[in-house]
This record gives C-alpha cells, structure tokens and sequence, in this order.
C-alpha cells in the first residue's frame, strides 16, 4: 500500500545509530531505482500508522521530496513488531547501547519489568540491567554522538562510562573531541586514561590537539636503546635459557629412545656450542678480573 509520508509516526528514530555512508547510498539508489521494498508499519489504535522498520528509507525519501512510501502492515501489536525486527536483523549486530535504547523504549512505553524484557529478549536479569543503566549514566549529548556514528559505540561503552561514573571532570568535552575527530575505539582509549591524570592544561591540549597527544604517547610506548652493559647482561641470561632448555631436550629424548645417540650433525653443532660457550666465559673471566 501507498502512505502519505506525513501519515507515519517516526516514534523509534532514535533507536539506530545512522551511518552516513550507508543513507548515501540509499538516497542514490532510491533516485536511480526508487523505492524497491516496503517499509514495516503497524496500526495503532488511534489509527495512526506507526513504522517500525524502514527508517532509512523514509529519512531518504523525505530527502528526495516525496509525498508517499510504499509500506506493508503487520498484523501484530507494536511490541510484537518491534520484537520480531529486531530478531530479523542481520546485516549488522547490535552494540549495548541500541540493544539499551529499544530495551528502555519497552521498559517506559510497554511498561515491561526487566524480568519481563530478560524473557522477551532470552537473556538474563543482569544483561538487561546492565543496559539500561549503560544508557541511563551517559547523557543524551554523547548518546547522540554514538548514534551520527561520529564516536564508536563500544568506546561509549568501556571508556567514556567510567569517566562519568567516576564524574571526571569535562569528561563530555572530551566525547565531542572524539567524535570531532573521528577518533578509534583504541584511541579513545589511550586519551580516557590519560584524561584522568591531566592537569587542566594537559586536558585543554588533548582537546585542542587530540592527534598530538596519540603520537606522544606511541613514542612513549617505543622501546628505548639498552646500553652496551644492558644487551650484555641479555644475552648472557639468554645463554643460559638456552643451555637449561637444551639439557630438558637431551635427557627427554634420551629416555624416550634406548638407541638415542648423536648425529654427526649434532655432534658438530655441540662441538661448535662448545668452544663459542667456553671462549665467552673466558673473556667475561678475563674482563672482570681486569675491571677488579
């Protein structure tokens, strides 16, 4: 069937995160080819109708100027519908924090218990608890940022929740900075933590500069030159690594073969082993006795 455009209530919008690239492509498709499947509507009471799948499609046609939608009604309830969507999806998974947006819409609109939700959604109690406190702890603002699609949402998830937990001071301007920039989930990482220990100076040039601090803090991590006395004192603890695991090696195959003997390739090895190990324990003899 045909809707007018402006019949459609858009009451789970908020629902998604979008993805620019993908409604690009759309908005190209439905110019080149129009419309080619329906969007889901179902009919409430009032009858009004409501959309429960499809939400890209309209923003595009709506984008495009167009009056109407071509749509298909289910014949369910308005939670059975949003439901059976979400089960149908399967293009990408859904992060924590759209699993806690569609829980909480269920939570305040249908008024389910999260025991309720738990058995609607065959999880547990804690599973949805955890989400709905994941949406309730960060504030609309960062929320709207994860669902542009500018900040990754499992950064939102593991780095940006303890700083508002933990009430880091700013802590929001540094979700925009994220965002700004289009910084990773590892990257968000690396500024969070150092967030927390920054002098309000340090947080204004993380702000500022966020790429800046990221290269510092890689160079930090680089492995710094050892001195002459550090490599010697590496490599000597690596010979006898070598030696002791050598000795486990000989005597585990000496018991695991009666005729074991060595090879002519292995006596060699061991003959040369030998004169490099005793001419580098004289030198180090040599040199200490020297150095005393």
């Amino acid at each position: 069937m045909e809707l007018e455009l402006h019949q459609v209530e858009l009451r789970y919008a908020a629902l998604r995160r979008r993805d620019a690239k993908r409604e690009r492509a759309l908005l190209a498709s439905l110019t080149e080819l129009g419309q080619q499947s329906p969007v889901v509507v179902v009919r409430e009471a009032s009858g009004r109708w409501v959309l429960v799948d499809g939400y890209k499609r309209v923003r595009a046609l709506k984008r495009l100027r167009r009056d109407t939608v071509a749509a298909v009604e289910w014949a369910l309830t308005e939670l059975d519908a949003l439901l059976l969507t979400r089960l149908m999806r399967t293009a990408e998974a859904d992060s924590a924090l759209e699993q806690g947006w569609l829980l909480r819409e269920l939570h305040e609109r249908f008024s389910l218990s999260c025991a309720e939700l738990a058995k609607r959604f065959d999880k547990s109690e804690s599973w949805v608890s955890r989400r709905l406190a994941l949406v309730g702890e960060l504030p609309e603002t960062v929320q709207e940022l994860v669902r542009s699609r500018g900040l990754p949402a499992h950064a939102a998830m593991k780095h940006l929740v303890p700083l508002a937990r933990a009430k880091a001071p700013d802590w929001q301007a540094l979700a925009a900075a994220a965002a700004a920039h289009g910084l990773s989930s590892r990257q968000v990482g690396v500024l969070a933590t150092t967030w927390v220990v920054a002098s309000p100076e340090g947080r204004a040039l993380i702000l500022e500069n966020p790429h800046l601090v990221l290269r510092a803090e890689e160079q930090s991590r680089q492995p710094k030159d050892k001195s002459p006395v550090e490599r010697l004192l590496g490599d000597v603890a690596a010979v006898g690594a070598i030696a002791r695991r050598a000795r486990t090696l000989a005597k585990q195959q000496a018991q695991h073969s009666a005729r074991w003997c060595l090879t002519a390739e292995l006596r060699r090895a061991v003959t040369a082993a030998e004169a490099d190990a005793g001419a580098l324990f004289e030198t180090l003899r040599t040199e200490v006795a020297d150095v005393g």
